[in-house]
């Protein structure tokens, strides 16, 4: 069982401030926190986000949960990894994300970076994150396993669809 880490310290300005293993504290305006509509397979009570850079010119970024202080993915825009990728988002969850059928959605890939082997970084494709911008809801949303890879190889020379 996980216990419920207090994140939550001081509120000033309307921002509040959050403490994390990996970046310490962090001011968080209270408009960009993302809510998982689900919460991540394995992390139940990590429903409350926020999408941190990594860097000025780097395409990553970091989910870090609001909830859990260690919990930290590291994911990157789908369009920038590979502008052909269009998961399949259902009526039913843009339902649940609020979002209109035509609306565009955010699309963040979940990356795996291996410590000693950066080069073997994989993508989720499998298990993208979709995020509505106008209500900073959002979904985990299982694709097709017979199209989509959980381990997708980042660093090859060919890439099939």
């Amino acid at each position: 069982m996980h216990a419920m880490a207090t994140t939550i310290c001081t509120e000033k300005h309307g921002e509040i401030t959050v403490s994390t293993s990996r970046f310490g504290q962090l001011s968080v305006n209270p408009e960009k926190i993302i809510t998982m509509t689900s919460p991540f397979l394995g992390f139940p009570d990590s429903k409350r986000f926020i999408v941190k850079p990594h860097g000025e010119e780097s395409p990553f970024l970091w989910l870090q949960s609001l909830d859990d202080p260690k919990l930290a993915f590291v994911v990157t825009q789908a369009a920038i990894l590979i502008p052909q990728y269009q998961p399949e988002i259902s009526g039913p969850v843009r339902q649940e994300l609020q979002a209109s059928a035509g609306q565009p959605l955010d699309i963040l890939l979940i990356l795996t970076i291996p410590r000693e082997n950066p080069e073997g970084m994989t993508a989720n494709l499998l298990g993208p994150v979709a995020i509505n911008p106008q209500t900073r809801l959002a979904k985990q949303v299982l694709q097709d396993p017979t199209r989509y890879d959980a381990c997708w190889p980042v660093f090859t020379m060919e890439h099939a669809e």
